[in-house]
């Protein structure tokens, strides 16, 4: 029993950091966060901070992985279409909080040249292909898509159009967005653009 007792008070104060963390880059942005900020925010000592994390950049890093990790429900509405459509608008959901805005900025701007903040995107997107598969194996066990439709390749191109309007375009990012993003990948599976062929020659 002693044992659990460290790691419950471990796990709050990782939650309190995590939050403040979240909430200084909200308000503060990334260039402007601090360790005294988050310390404060979260009512712990910057020391406690420190024994936990060995700087800014990698409590910055922890925070945004923990963060982009949060599960994005799968949904399972019986269709393809269905599915695709309500895992898009999720995805532009996840974007358009505040919360959202300040990981992307710190993701894609300032924090960008961290190789760890590179890693933690990576691991992140591939945790969610991996997480969304099973709408696809859905699918082409219902019969609605083909047989051997690579589930990576199909919500890389659900994704595609997002990114591109929240990174490049400056697109507005709404369920109009959402919807057509679905229905464009699906018509490319459909068409069987996104067979294992597509993965065989992305991979040699």
């Amino acid at each position: 029993m002693e044992s659990d007792r460290p790691v419950g008070r471990g796990a709050k104060v990782r939650a309190a950091v995590h939050a403040a963390t979240l909430a200084e880059l909200v308000d503060k942005g990334y260039a402007a966060l601090t360790v005294d900020g988050v310390a404060q925010r979260a009512g712990v000592h910057k020391t406690t901070v420190y024994r936990r994390w060995k700087d800014r950049e990698s409590l910055i890093v922890d925070t945004v992985a923990e963060h982009m990790a949060m599960d994005i429900p799968v949904p399972d509405t019986g269709t393809a279409e269905g599915d695709l459509g309500a895992l898009a608008r999720s995805l532009v959901q996840s974007f358009t909080t505040p919360a959202g805005q300040a990981i992307l900025a710190a993701m894609f701007t300032g924090a960008a040249h961290l190789p760890e903040i590179a890693e933690a995107r990576r691991h992140v997107f591939h945790d969610r292909l991996r997480r969304a598969e099973p709408v696809v194996t859905r699918a082409v066990a219902r019969g609605e898509l083909p047989a051997g439709t690579d589930p990576a390749g199909l919500l890389k191109t659900l994704a595609a159009p997002i990114y591109l309007s929240l990174l490049i375009t400056a697109d507005p990012l709404d369920d109009a967005l959402a919807d057509r993003a679905a229905r464009i990948a699906l018509a490319a599976a459909r068409a069987g653009a996104l067979g294992p062929a597509v993965r065989e020659d992305r991979e040699g």
